[in-house]
């Protein structure tokens, strides 16, 4: 069985988890993290030295970053409607995924430890209204994007690139902030939502 080390509330852990349950693989997770276990504790450096949630044990192999675990239970488990065998449809999966971690969740950070979970240095409202127009800006992007996409971020079928950026969006509407209309991202959010794995781990309540 795989097992998972992170708390469920990171966004990280909740994309494998998220994963997990579209591929079907069992699964045991251990709380590290905030309010639980501190990654800091020599057991858990000597599997990540990052001192960052999630890690995966699969029988004696160990990986860490989320997109790393994402693409190797993609590729472990057959799942070429997730990631295409295509090079270069597989390049825009990656592509996407990418975008996700970087410049998509920039603003996304900034908020969260600005009003969500108040963090000391984040707090200040030029920081969080800078950080706010940031994440607008690339929800602008991305509702021009998926208004022509098809429907998912790479076309008409779920792939991995739509677990980091699809929680990315649940943050959106759960964060309070004022957020312009922008319909083809609504529309993307309520899809998901038809998704079980995305309803348990994603839309469930908290941000």
């Amino acid at each position: 069985m795989l097992e998972i080390l992170g708390r469920a509330s990171s966004i990280n852990v909740r994309k494998v988890l998220w994963l997990c349950d579209e591929l079907g693989v069992s699964w045991r997770r251990e709380d590290w993290g905030i309010g639980f276990r501190s990654p800091k504790e020599p057991e858990f450096l000597a599997l990540n030295p990052n001192a960052l949630v999630p890690v995966i044990r699969d029988g004696s192999f160990v990986l860490w970053e989320s997109h790393a675990i994402l693409r190797y239970l993609a590729r472990k488990h057959p799942a070429s409607e997730l990631l295409p065998d295509d090079l270069q449809a597989q390049a825009i999966v990656d592509q996407w995924m990418d975008w996700a971690a970087g410049d998509f969740y920039r603003g996304c950070r900034g908020v969260f430890l600005g009003l969500v979970r108040p963090t000391p240095g984040f707090t200040e409202p030029e920081r969080i209204a800078a950080a706010t127009a940031d994440w607008t800006d690339k929800m602008r992007m991305l509702d021009t994007h998926l208004d022509t996409s098809g429907g998912f971020m790479t076309g008409g079928a779920f792939t991995l690139a739509d677990i980091p950026v699809g929680l990315t969006v649940h943050r959106w509407y759960a964060s309070p902030i004022e957020r312009p209309d922008l319909p083809a991202v609504a529309a993307y959010y309520e899809r998901l939502s038809e998704r079980p794995p995305f309803m348990a781990h994603g839309r469930d309540g908290g941000p």
